[in-house]
């Protein structure tokens, strides 16, 4: 044999003796399927083949798996913030047309406000003419109006 081919057997056989010397493979090869496997070695090797080739398909199995439940995750909040967009978009014009009413009715409320309080003041005031009239002893004299100058004119013929 060549050297290479000799350093590459040792390589090879310092590989086995950690394998073999793991206390994890010990105790496999120490239980029942372990002896099974050791003493049937076509159906070790078949099992070792059917983990190797299904490996590749198992993997890509659960990169669809996770992928699926990313994209369902990334859809499900797409959703909530297109639900949350137009409820925001509702509330926004609720709230405007509420500003448009409130401002409507503090505007009626205001000039409400303004003819009472302009009409209360005539009022008084003209009701503090009358007591000053009656205080000064001059009854405040009544103008004749345009009824009682047709009533009279009505009188006359």
């Amino acid at each position: 044999m060549s050297k290479e081919m000799q350093e590459l057997q040792k390589q090879w056989h310092s590989m086995v003796q950690s394998i073999h010397s793991n206390s994890k493979v010990v105790a496999f090869m120490n239980s029942c399927v372990g002896q099974y496997l050791d003493d049937h070695p076509f159906v070790a090797l078949s099992l070792l083949m059917f983990i190797a080739v299904s490996a590749i398909p198992v993997a890509f199995f659960l990169i669809f798996v996770v992928t699926t439940a990313i994209m369902a995750c990334i859809g499900v909040i797409v959703m909530e913030g297109v639900v949350i967009a137009v409820g925001g978009i509702a509330l926004l014009c609720v709230l405007c047309g509420l500003g448009v009413l409130s401002l409507g009715v503090s505007g009626v409320l205001s000039v409400c406000y303004i003819v009472l309080s302009t009409l209360v003041n005539y009022w008084y005031a003209s009701r503090g003419q009358i007591r000053k009239e009656e205080v000064n002893g001059s009854l405040p004299q009544k103008s004749p109006s345009v009824l009682d100058l047709s009533a009279s004119n009505g009188k006359n013929e």
